[in-house]
């Protein structure tokens, strides 16, 4: 029995070290430490994104490893942000019935270390004054959490204007 939970918890050790999280402990951020293709969503969430994309006629979405959709309005001119950049957007958030539970109309600012994986993974694909829309599975959003409005499990569409990154 003592070794099957000494493996059992060798197996949990090995897994949580594939989630690099390249969170920032004061100051310090390593965004090499950071794998934006450890986290995937599963099959049925990447098909609820799919399905959803199909029947909005929406055809320039590209998939990210993780799971995560995303189509590129305006690539931008400026520098490209990494995980551990601190970024000011403007935003539309959507759920796929297309209400709105969250919007800024004038610039936020954040780290993205500190944010969903959908945004930590799609918005380094943008450059200073670019904008996209990024497709969210569950998983890489709020997963089976209710936050605010949004209901758990729930894909989760952001209209995004990258306006500067630091």
């Amino acid at each position: 029995m003592k070794k099957i939970f000494l493996g059992s918890l060798v197996v949990l050790v090995v897994a949580a070290a594939c989630f690099k999280d390249p969170t920032p402990v004061g100051n310090q951020c390593n965004p090499s430490a950071y794998d934006s293709c450890a986290l995937q969503a599963p099959a049925s969430e990447v098909n609820t994104v799919q399905n959803y994309l199909t029947a909005h006629s929406i055809t320039n979405a590209t998939r990210h490893c993780s799971g995560l959709y995303y189509s590129i309005s305006d690539s931008g001119t400026g520098i490209r942000p990494t995980v551990c950049s601190t970024v000011s957007v403007r935003y539309v958030g959507k759920l796929a019935d297309g209400s709105i539970f969250d919007q800024s109309s004038a610039p936020v600012s954040f780290n993205l270390a500190q944010v969903i994986y959908g945004w930590r993974n799609g918005l380094p694909y943008l450059k200073k004054g670019g904008s996209m829309t990024l497709y969210i599975p569950a998983t890489l959003g709020y997963g089976n959490r209710q936050v605010g409005s949004i209901p758990p499990n729930s894909m989760l569409i952001f209209d995004v204007n990258l306006v500067d990154v630091q």
